[in-house]
């Protein structure tokens, strides 16, 4: 399948979920006269361009939302800076880049490219932190205790400057000890020591929230391959020791701008993910593997079944994690109303996230591609310039709502894209049999998932008695990419 071909299938997935593909010529002029006016300088903005910022992301990545530095204090506490760029003040509200932002409230990633949320001139230029280049940033400013608790932190704005970009293959692969340092390592003075403390704050933060019961999955997304324009194959990108560090990094981060909210007296959005609902399944799923579970959902039990797993059995882990993932459900926005100081913090607001064992959590971290995050944002530079909150109770609970539907809509776009790849990639494969785990088991239908190529389908005949985390062997039986269908039968 040609790019071009799979780019139309995606744009027209795109329009039937409800989300623009495109941006409108007066977005793209707005975007355009950005270069002119540049980002507004209003009010306190400190200088930290000399600290040794970096970021660490994909190979390909062009916008780049967060850079991180850190300095180690007396006893086992370090000092963690995270800089955000500030895209608000190159996106106003109610401007017509906002107003693509506010409908399709997230990039797309699909296996025919991404459609960005904000106009490339921006996300992948303006807004982005790109190595070299000066910045406007909010920070969040957190101490991190020896024990790996956040004891404090601060928000403000200030003026930075990127110092490298790292790739997770790159530093993952030199921390591991499999190949030599990243060149910046070399080049920029001080930076061998910032990335080896980061990686032992992340470890502090990981514990401190995993003693809570925070869920340490390993789960694995799709990656397409391309060799002279033509797609050749899903691969599995899966996670390792970076990618570990900067989503640690950032659940901290995000943590605090929650608190910093709830400290001012302001709304917020929050990333919730409640108790699940299909316990009994994953209570049923530890009994197979000989593993008493409570009746109650109880995190740091099924955090300890995962631990045992992932050593007795790392090569079938990531499956055993897509199961208990499928099973936890899917997070949702919500909006959390201001509260009175000091009521949060004598007994939460009832919006944690069960699998991060965190009370207080509001995605701020990725403004360049999720609405919630840019919305945050100026609910954050309202609060720093003492103003009113720039959106009231009623507008936060319908941005979450929308949020939460363009996120699931987004998510049904990438996989029906993918799966047109993966049906052209199986069209020669009629009659093969594949190892299969079950990711689907409802009314609509039951879906397993394949190794080789990384991609799921539909089991349409055989599938009684199938559930969720069940392994199974399945016979591809038809293949149909303009309409994304893979359908198996039970073997």
């Amino acid at each position: 399948m040609d790019p071009t071909h799979l780019h139309q299938l995606a744009v027209e997935a795109m329009r039937s979920r409800g989300l623009l593909p495109a941006f409108s010529p007066q977005a793209l002029q707005e975007a355009e006269a950005a270069r002119q006016t540049g980002p507004e300088r209003n009010g306190n903005i400190r200088d930290l361009r000399h600290l040794t910022w970096f970021s660490i992301d994909n190979e390909d990545t062009r916008d780049l939302d967060q850079l991180s530095v850190a300095e180690p204090l007396a006893d086992g506490a370090a000092r963690l800076l995270v800089a955000i760029a500030d895209v608000d003040g190159l996106v106003r509200p109610g401007s017509a880049v906002d107003g693509h932002a506010a409908a399709n409230t997230t990039s797309v990633y699909t296996a025919a490219g991404i459609f960005p949320m904000l106009p490339e001139v921006l996300s992948t230029d303006l807004s982005s932190l790109h190595e070299g280049q000066e910045r406007l940033a909010v920070v969040v400013d957190m101490r991190v205790a020896a024990d790996g608790t956040v004891s404090g932190s601060s928000i403000y704005r200030a003026v930075v400057l990127n110092r490298a970009k790292l790739t997770y293959d790159g530093v993952s692969a030199w921390l591991d000890g499999s190949a030599a340092a990243p060149p910046q390592v070399a080049s920029v003075p001080g930076l061998e020591e910032q990335v080896r403390l980061h990686d032992t704050l992340a470890g502090k933060l990981r514990l401190w929230r995993q003693s809570r019961g925070a869920l340490n999955v390993n789960t694995i997304a799709a990656r397409p391959v391309f060799q002279g324009g033509q797609l050749v194959d899903l691969q599995p990108d899966e996670k390792n020791r970076a990618k570990d560090l900067i989503a640690d990094v950032m659940i901290a981060t995000n943590g605090a701008t929650a608190r910093f909210l709830v400290d001012q007296g302001f709304p917020s959005i929050r990333r919730f993910l409640q108790a699940p609902r299909r316990w009994d399944r994953i209570v049923a799923l530890a009994a197979s593997h000989g593993v008493d579970l409570p009746a109650q959902p109880d995190a740091l039990a099924l955090d300890g079944f995962l631990g045992a797993r992932r050593a007795a059995d790392p090569a079938g882990f990531a499956d055993l994690s897509l199961a208990v993932v499928k099973m936890l459900g899917s997070g949702e926005y919500v909006a959390a109303p201001a509260l009175a100081p000091g009521a949060a913090r004598a007994g939460g607001n009832g919006q944690g996230h069960f699998g991060l064992a965190i009370n207080d959590y509001a995605h701020s971290t990725a403004p360049n591609r999720r609405f919630p995050d840019l919305v945050t944002q100026r609910l954050l530079k309202a609060a720093l310039a003492g103003e009113a909150p720039p959106y009231s109770a009623e507008q936060l609970a319908e941005i979450a709502r929308h949020c939460t539907l363009q996120e699931d809509n987004a998510s049904k776009v990438e996989r029906q894209v993918l799966k047109a790849a993966g049906a052209w990639l199986l069209q020669g494969r009629i009659g093969d049999v594949f190892d299969a785990i079950v990711t689907g088991a409802a009314a609509k239908g039951t879906f397993v998932r394949i190794s080789s190529p990384l991609l799921e389908g539909r089991v349409v005949q055989g599938f009684e008695g199938l559930d969720v985390g069940d392994t199974a062997r399945v016979r591809l039986v038809a293949v149909n990419a303009e309409r994304s269908f893979i359908d198996f039968e039970r073997a």
